[in-house]
């Protein structure tokens, strides 16, 4: 039972350090017999800038409850991604939701992160420094955020590779 409080605290200590970003907000409305009822969409990222990010989405009658509903919702959507030397990605890689598709590429050390829109937000707050993206198709700002989380999930570091395969990384 104390072990349970421990991590309970632990894990709310993780969450305060986490920085949060609005991708986008939106008005949403549902049409009922009674007329059109009005509420507010948030999409929000976050992350610690040192490896881990998550997306989340909340709605409500106010912007500022979607906004705290979006970011209880990443926050329990975090993932830890690979990267190397704190700063670039692995490896190219393609993430798609929906009709958008990213492509990401490792860069050179002091090219920064050359990406734009969610995608930019995204991998500012999973602390990647140097990177190369390029949305490929449909501009839905939540489908590229999700697809850039989707690439960057599918990292894979050498040591990674070595471990699955029962090598060293010198073998490989």
């Amino acid at each position: 039972m104390d072990k349970k409080i421990v991590n309970r605290k632990s894990n709310d200590a993780k969450k305060n350090l986490l920085e949060e970003k609005v991708i986008s907000i939106s008005k949403v409305t549902k049409v009922t017999k009674g007329g059109r009822h009005f509420r507010f969409k948030a999409d929000v990222a976050v992350g610690n800038r040192k490896g881990l990010v998550g997306i989340g989405t909340g709605k409500a009658n106010e912007v500022s409850e979607a906004i705290k509903k979006a970011i209880q919702a990443a926050n329990k959507n975090v993932i830890k991604i690979s990267l190397i030397d704190n700063r670039t990605i692995p490896h190219d890689e393609i993430g798609k939701v929906g009709r958008s598709v990213v492509l990401i590429k490792p860069a050179k050390e002091g090219r920064g992160i050359i990406a734009g829109g969610a995608a930019r937000a995204v991998l500012e707050l999973a602390g990647v420094k140097d990177i190369v993206a390029k949305s490929l198709g449909a501009n839905t700002q939540i489908n590229v955020a999700k697809a850039t989380l989707q690439a960057l999930q599918a990292q894979r570091t050498p040591e990674h590779i070595a471990l699955l395969r029962g090598k060293k990384v010198e073998e490989l």
